[in-house]
């Protein structure tokens, strides 16, 4: 399955390794809470390297996620796409 990253969760303590990711054809907050324990890949375009992640929580009621990856991605990811596992 894949997913798009939409931006960086934002707040007080900004941290660039927590995803706000929108996830393939899924529309609710119901869906979306099994997804939750998931892992998640994020692939750089150019190096090939992989960043892995894991999807936490849910976000607001439109079926999107948070996922904690183990490295800060770099703004490039912005907008591109995500495998889950």
């Amino acid at each position: 399955m894949k997913g798009t990253i939409v931006n960086f969760k934002l707040g007080n303590k900004y941290d660039g390794r927590k995803i706000i990711l929108e996830l393939e054809g899924i529309t609710s907050h119901n869906h979306a809470s099994q997804f939750i324990g998931r892992k998640v890949v994020w692939i750089h375009p150019k190096s090939k390297d992989k960043i892995i992640g894991k999807i936490v929580r849910i976000h607001g009621k439109k079926g999107r996620v948070i996922a904690v990856f183990r490295k800060a991605l770099p703004g490039l990811a912005l907008g591109n796409t995500v495998n889950i596992i």
